[in-house]
């Protein structure tokens, strides 16, 4: 095969590639597909509401946002959202089906445990704070401390007393003052008994600071806004 001929076959061998691309990236829902995978964040606008959820346009396709995906907490109202822009993931794709589900949820949640472990930051370890108990489990209680940051008063750092339980010791809607004894990813302990005890000095305090952990039963559920920081994010 002369030079000519096989310059000629390559030129049209990249050429039938170049086309095939082509033609993927002109398949909206190809396009999609790779938005999906690679959790691309997509800026949309409410154009439309419907029964469970509201309507944004990606690639010309429409996308359906349920109602629980749209924000972290309870629109009653969807029709106050029309014309609102968000950032969206796509997390459901069906071309067979023409079905396209969005979701803010993940987005406005990362956000968020990003603002309150900034808020954490600027927490001192060893400082005494007060706040009101907001949550009991069986391990602890979560203590809504300011800027809506929570703590966590581990069942162990409660009273110098061992304790089965926190019944009969500490109740929801309790105002309590507690040490910071440690802050990890955002994650705030927290001690009553180091304050009680007059003997305890702030030197005798568990020395782990920010790198203190805390063991929460992975099986238990916390209903709180510290609840949700804690999900995505390991101990």
């Amino acid at each position: 095969m002369s030079e000519e001929t096989t310059t000629k076959v390559t030129e049209e061998a990249t050429t039938m590639a170049d086309l095939e691309d082509h033609f993927d990236d002109a398949n909206p829902w190809n396009r999609i597909a790779k938005y999906q995978a690679d959790k691309t964040p997509l800026h949309v606008t409410i154009s439309g509401v419907v029964s469970g959820g509201v309507i944004a346009m990606v690639e010309g396709l429409r996308g359906f946002i349920p109602a629980s995906k749209v924000s972290l907490s309870y629109i009653k109202d969807l029709e106050t959202l029309l014309g609102n822009e968000i950032d969206v993931l796509v997390i459901d794709s069906d071309p067979e089906n023409n079905r396209l589900v969005l979701s803010a949820r993940e987005l406005l949640r990362k956000e968020e445990q990003r603002k309150l472990a900034e808020k954490a930051a600027e927490i001192e370890v060893g400082s005494t704070v007060h706040g009101k108990v907001e949550n009991i489990q069986p391990y602890g209680a979560f203590v809504r401390l300011k800027n809506g940051l929570s703590g966590l008063v581990h069942i162990s750092q409660v009273s110098n007393k061992r304790l089965e339980s926190l019944k009969g010791v500490l109740a929801e809607g309790d105002e309590v003052d507690a040490k910071v004894i440690g802050i990890r990813d955002g994650k705030i302990s927290l001690s009553i008994k180091a304050l009680s005890d007059p003997g305890r000095s702030s030197d005798s305090a568990p020395r782990s600071s920010r790198n203190e952990r805390v063991k929460i039963p992975k099986a238990e559920k916390i209903g709180t806004s510290l609840g949700d920081l804690m999900k995505d994010i390991k101990l």
